[in-house]
């Protein structure tokens, strides 16, 4: 079975991933451009059983459009979110795609708040 693993800027904080992603998710949402410093985030869905964390983490809560609360776990040394949480569905864990540092990891299948797209973001990105 395949493993991959995400990591902080600064390495102290990891998350290992075993097998393939459930999902791979582009979200074009204000929060997710704010949470990545990008046009857009881009999350891997596991099983929560399928990941292991290790390290120090700090959360960061807050709302989200469905009513439901989301938990960010980020590097307190270098900030850099590795993986959230959804109260809604709580057997999921997202990882930030980027943390994977993998430019062979699969692409979105799907894309989301198409509405907040910038406009130079090609419409066929995922």
């Amino acid at each position: 079975m395949i493993e991959r693993t995400a990591t902080c800027a600064c390495g102290q904080l990891r998350v290992a991933c075993r097998g393939e992603p459930m999902k791979v998710s582009l979200c074009h949402c204000r929060e997710c451009q704010r949470r990545s410093g990008g046009p857009f985030g881009v999350a891997a869905f596991f099983a929560r059983d399928a990941v292991s964390p290790e390290g120090e983490a700090r959360e960061f809560r807050r709302g989200s459009d469905s009513g439901f609360g989301l938990i960010f776990r980020f590097c307190p040394t270098c900030g850099s979110t590795v993986w959230w949480e959804s109260l809604r569905v709580a057997d999921r864990v997202a990882v930030a795609l980027g943390a994977f540092a993998d430019p062979a990891f699969p692409a979105p299948t799907q894309a989301v708040y198409g509405e907040h797209r910038h406009a130079w973001v090609p419409e066929d990105i995922a």
